[in-house]
């Protein structure tokens, strides 16, 4: 994943020069093999290479079009082929995949943007009208952040330059951290006010004065797959499933794959090792990482991601997370901590094994339980049969799953209708009432971040199982906005499940193929049987119950204790300060309490003290030294409301 930072001046007067070279030393460790730079007039960017395919280490950049745009690339083109066929008499099949993006946007423009599969983030910049175009992939795999001046702005893949070499002080975005409380916060914020991310499937325009945001490409609610037997649905799915994996392995380097013996991870490795072995895969090896806790009584995984090495013939690296884990960090003597997920490096086991053995893609299994069926709830295919008036089906199938899930069929009734109803008569889900730690006055004003950003099911338009499947997408990608870009050591995360072509298919299919009752995961089953061994198919559904965040807490409660008499977030209004340590004791005693919320809250916590610490001590021992532009601001302060 490489990097860049670059800056553009609307009002015409040149950049200064020197910003680049005070972002340079936060951006190296991203980018270790070699480095770009442009710095003329009113524009300047600095790119970072860590290529993973060889076409990537053949790419200059910044690159110019043909048209003079000045273009920015990180990512992987998974459909370069399709394009170089469709650009013909401009494009060679060795042409990187940098040359591919630009060719087409000087013959479509923004309209490239739709046509580009893969992970991907760019900037554009037009000298002839002084516009500035930043845009990202359709699920917002990779980061790319800005800041808007009144005549500039200033953007990057990570928010350190953007937050530590601003002039201004600190604003919390407090809607940001109340997303960061509840169902992760909105893809277009960040932790600062005025710092703003590219979302999803989205570019940005930027000129003198304005700022306009658009959506470029989204699913196809019209768009439906039906076949006459589960045999074509099973092949239809084995197909592009193999092909969202192929994908990710168009590395020259060996890839690294999570391996943790559930469903997810280990279809995509048991199918990656298929493409490798048809000769399929440009990636040299294929290497597994699996965690383990043998101190945990309700996490076993170790039989199960032992099955699949079995099967492959080949052991990968595992890895004790049994340390037990603290719950804060030496607020002064550690790298500036931009967000709540950042600061936290690489265990050195897998630090040491990254450098050794030269891995820069990760294959990761997010998103499976969420797009095949995973969560066995029948409520969006009962919601469909609702929506579309076919009551004696509807009834059949309460009658089924109410018989499967041993539940009064009044229950899914009800369940299958709140949804189209408004809040105010559907009532609140127990899962989404909000912390009651938190200020009601904090959730009051965050209502939307809390409910998830939620949309009442309508009636009208698409099914209800479609609408579901877009708000569980949007779920998935506000959780990769607050994944950190990963540290020194590099690796590219890359995600299979999350892949177009494929969700197009499952998002296409009806909604029975992908779930039946007493059969989740039912089309994933059927058609991996022989690829994935039966024991990982057959198994039950993954879950348990933690005690690391409860051994956290009773380990690290001398800490906790000094802590919770003087809480930045209660200062901000953001926590209730006496029943918040009421919560941590009960948690210490071992009395049940939301412990997913709790260690959020003590995270966020956490990352507060730590930006108050940076701020004001570098600021303290800085004092009269050097260029005030190398200080963080001073100040940290909620945003006014």
């Amino acid at each position: 994943m490489s990097v860049q930072f670059g800056k553009c001046n609307f009002d015409g007067k040149p950049v200064d020069c020197r910003d680049f070279k005070t972002a340079r030393p936060v951006l190296a460790p991203y980018g270790c093999d070699g480095e770009g730079y442009i710095c003329q007039d009113n524009f300047g960017i600095l790119y970072r290479a860590f290529p993973a395919t060889k076409e990537a280490r053949r790419e200059t950049q910044p690159g110019v079009s043909k048209s003079g745009a000045a273009i920015t690339w990180d990512g992987r083109l998974d459909n370069r082929e399709d394009l170089i066929e469709r650009l013909a008499g401009e494009l060679s099949p060795d042409s990187t995949d940098l040359e591919v993006v630009a060719a087409g946007y000087d013959r479509w423009g923004i309209d490239t943007f739709r046509e580009l599969i893969g992970d991907w983030a760019l900037s554009a910049w037009h000298p002839q009208d002084h516009s500035l175009v930043l845009a990202k992939d359709f699920v917002g795999t990779r980061h790319l952040y800005y800041l808007v001046g009144e005549y500039q702005v200033t953007w990057c893949t990570i928010l350190d330059p953007l937050v530590l070499f601003s002039r201004q002080p600190l604003k919390l975005e407090e809607e940001y951290i109340a997303g960061w409380l509840s169902f992760f916060p909105a893809t277009h914020l960040t932790p600062y006010v005025g710092i703003y991310a590219v979302p999803p499937s989205s570019f940005v325009r930027l000129t003198r004065g304005t700022r306009k945001v658009t959506k470029y490409w989204d699913f196809d609610p019209a768009k439906r797959i039906r076949y006459g037997t589960d045999g074509e649905y099973e092949e239809h799915f084995r197909a592009v499933f193999t092909e969202a994996v192929r994908r990710r392995l168009r590395s020259d380097s060996p890839v690294l794959a999570e391996l943790s013996g559930g469903m997810d991870s280990s279809s995509i490795v048991c199918m990656a090792d298929k493409i490798r072995q048809h000769g399929e895969a440009e990636a040299p090896l294929l290497e597994t990482v699996s965690y383990y806790n043998d101190s945990e009584p309700n996490w076993n995984e170790r039989p199960y991601f032992e099955k699949v090495e079995a099967k492959r013939g080949r052991s990968g690296l595992h890895i004790d997370v049994g340390v037990e884990p603290k719950v804060h960090s030496d607020e002064l003597n550690c790298p500036f901590a931009v967000t709540p997920a950042s600061g936290e490096a690489a265990g050195s086991d897998f630090a040491r094994y990254l450098q050794s053995s030269g891995c820069r893609v990760l294959l990761s299994g997010t998103g499976g339980d969420e797009v095949t069926g995973g969560v066995p709830t029948p409520l969006p295919e009962l919601a469909d049969l609702l929506a579309r008036a076919q009551i004696r089906q509807f009834a059949h199938q309460l009658k089924v799953w109410a018989l499967n899930q041993r539940v009064p069929w009044f229950h899914l009734f009800f369940a299958s209708a709140r949804r189209f109803l408004p809040t105010a008569l559907a009532g609140t889900p127990s899962h989404k009432l909000p912390a009651p730690w938190l200020d009601p006055a904090f959730v009051k004003r965050n209502r939307s971040a809390f409910e998830g950003y939620e949309a009442r099911l309508s009636i009208l338009g698409p099914l209800p199982s479609f609408q579901e499947n877009i708000s569980t997408l949007h779920g998935l990608q506000r959780q990769l906005a607050c994944e950190p870009l990963a540290p020194p050591p590099c690796i590219q995360k890359t995600y299979p499940y999350l892949d177009r072509d494929l969700l197009e298919f499952l998002y296409a299919l009806p909604r029975e193929q992908l779930l039946r009752p007493g059969h989740r995961r039912s089309l994933m089953r059927r058609a991996l049987v022989g690829i994935v061994p039966d024991e990982i198919l057959n198994r039950s559904r993954k879950a348990y119950v933690s005690r690391a965040p409860l051994a956290a807490i009773s380990g690290d409660w001398a800490h906790l204790q000094r802590m919770r008499r003087i809480l930045v977030s209660s200062e901000l209004g953001i926590v209730d300060q006496q029943r918040l340590a009421q919560t941590i004791e009960e948690a210490r005693q071992g009395h049940a309490v939301p412990v997913v919320p709790l260690m959020r809250t003590i995270a966020v916590e956490t990352w507060l003290r730590h930006v108050r610490a940076q701020i004001m001590g570098r600021a303290k021992l800085n004092e009269g030294e050097g260029d005030k532009r190398d200080l963080p601001p001073a100040r940290l302060s909620r945003a006014a409301t």
